[in-house]
């Protein structure tokens, strides 16, 4: 029974093979005509997608470099930018010095107003006290056989004659000045006075200058009769 049944399957499928066969035999000749412009469209369109798939690569390759460009332009205008503001920062930077240079300045200004001030003061004062010792010396000149004459660095040099009796015009002589305290210094006795430093510290304690001058005197003619 099976048996029977496998060859009534092959039988029917014979019967389809030739059924199929002689369908295709009687296929109108225009269908290859049909295949042929069919396979001339394909290239055709292929030939065009290459084409424009070219293109495509072109605008890709295009915007490529456009967007590399851009870098290198945002990187350029970084750099600028930074240096920009590195330049900003070097101009704050030397402005603040300049004030400070300038504050400097006008304090290094007053404070040298006020030294030439102060120092413009002292030696009027030191001018008016010369003036008075000269003056003084014209009182003693006749008296004291003393005479005051300025000499270089600012001082007076203070000279007795009439001290010895055998040399009458004999000098007998010291330099006086006033320091930066304001103070009397004496130096430079001829013939040397030991006690000429003694004489000094008398005269800056009392502000006696009258007495000061006699006592040089004195020590000077103690001198002579020694």
């Amino acid at each position: 029974m099976i048996e029977d049944e496998l060859t009534l399957f092959d039988k029917s499928i014979n019967e389809f093979g030739n059924k199929f066969k002689n369908t295709l035999s009687d296929v109108p000749c225009h269908m290859v005509g049909l295949r042929d412009a069919y396979k001339d469209s394909i290239k055709a369109l292929s030939e065009k997608l290459s084409v424009k798939l070219k293109e495509e690569e072109r605008m890709v390759e295009m915007y490529m470099e456009y967007q590399n460009q851009v870098c290198r332009q945002n990187k350029l205008i970084q750099e600028k930018k930074d240096n920009l503001l590195k330049l900003i920062a070097e101009v704050k930077s030397k402005k603040q010095e300049l004030e400070v240079l300038t504050t400097n300045i006008q304090d290094l200004k007053e404070e040298y107003s006020r030294k030439k001030e102060t120092i413009s003061t002292a030696n009027k004062a030191n001018e008016e006290r010369l003036k008075r010792l000269q003056k003084s010396a014209d009182l003693y000149k006749d008296r004291l056989g003393l005479e005051i004459r300025k000499i270089h660095g600012d001082k007076l040099q203070f000279i007795f004659t009439g001290i010895d009796p055998k040399h009458p015009e004999s000098p007998f002589m010291f330099s006086l000045r006033l320091n930066e305290a304001r103070e009397y210094e004496v130096s430079d006795s001829a013939p040397h006075l030991e006690r000429l430093a003694e004489f000094q510290e008398n005269v800056r304690k009392t502000n006696n200058f009258s007495a000061f001058l006699a006592n040089v005197r004195k020590a000077f003619t103690a001198m002579v009769y020694n």
